[in-house]
Order: C-alpha cells, then structure tokens, then sequence
C-alpha cells in the first residue's frame, strides 16, 4: 500500500524536528549556560533560537522530501546521505557546546556542519533546486551561529 505524499512529507518534517528536540532534550538548559560565560557580542535572545530552529528543521525535512520524492538515483541517495549526515552533525552540536562545554570542540563540530550543509545545498541542486535554495536560509543562520561560538569560546 503507497503512503500519501502528506504523509511522507510529515515523516520527513517531524524526523528533522525530532532531531532538534532530542539535541536540546540532550544538551541540557542553556540558560546556565549563560550564567557562567560571557555572551557574544550580537547575540540575540535567547528565545529566539528555539523558534528559528523549530522552522529551520521543518524546511530541511520538507526540503529533503522534495529530494527523496524525485526518484531513487545516485544523485538522490548521494544528496540524502549528506542530509542525514549533516543532521546528525547538528544533532551533536548543541550537546558538546551546552552539555560538555567544550566551546573549541563545539566550534570545530560547527566547521564540519557548515562544510557538510554546502555540500548538501550543492548535491540538493543537481535533484531539486527549490530544494536546495531553501536551505540557504539554513546556511546563513549556522554561519551566524558559528560567529557566536567562536566569540563565546574567544572571550571565555
């Protein structure tokens, strides 16, 4: 029996999100965190990380549903490996950043990340470019996220 396309873009969608919810479920309270390091020049509050991520999981998981829903090429298991690579990646980030306070370590996970979402974004393209270019907004926010890691770590 085939799934409905509804269906399979709510798996792909809540498996991206379940993966933000575990990492911070993992990672602990950030808001220790804080109380024990100097925040990054431009660090914006603290409430708005969780609804960015909330809606940047949602269009990597209905980005890769638009990827996985154009057929089974090389191209395709090649652009979701990444995919799947990259979130898991993320998923580590956050949890050696708040939870084992390892603010180099973190930032040289958050390298690997932004080096594994470019190539995402670019095997994406060669499937699905509406796929890709949704994930721009991604990039720039781990972009941003990288500068505040570096400076926590800096200034810590």
């Amino acid at each position: 029996m085939k799934r409905n396309k509804l269906t399979d873009i709510l798996i792909y969608i809540i498996s991206a999100e379940a993966v933000g919810a575990l990492s911070a479920l993992f990672s602990g309270g950030y808001s220790d965190f804080f109380e024990k390091y100097e925040r990054a020049p431009l660090q914006p509050p603290m409430w708005l990380f969780p609804v960015v991520w909330t809606i940047l999981y949602a269009i990597m998981g209905y980005s890769a549903y638009r990827v996985a829903e154009t057929g089974k090429s090389d191209a395709v298991k090649c652009a979701l490996t990444v995919y799947w690579l990259q979130l898991g990646v993320n998923f580590l980030w956050s949890i050696v950043f708040f939870r084992l306070e390892a603010l180099w370590g973190a930032f040289a996970v958050i390298i690997l990340l932004l080096i594994l979402i470019i190539a995402m974004i670019i095997l994406f393209k060669k499937v699905d470019t509406a796929a890709a270019l949704m994930n721009i907004p991604y990039l720039l926010w781990v972009i941003f996220a990288s500068y505040l890691n570096f400076m926590t770590a800096f200034i810590n």
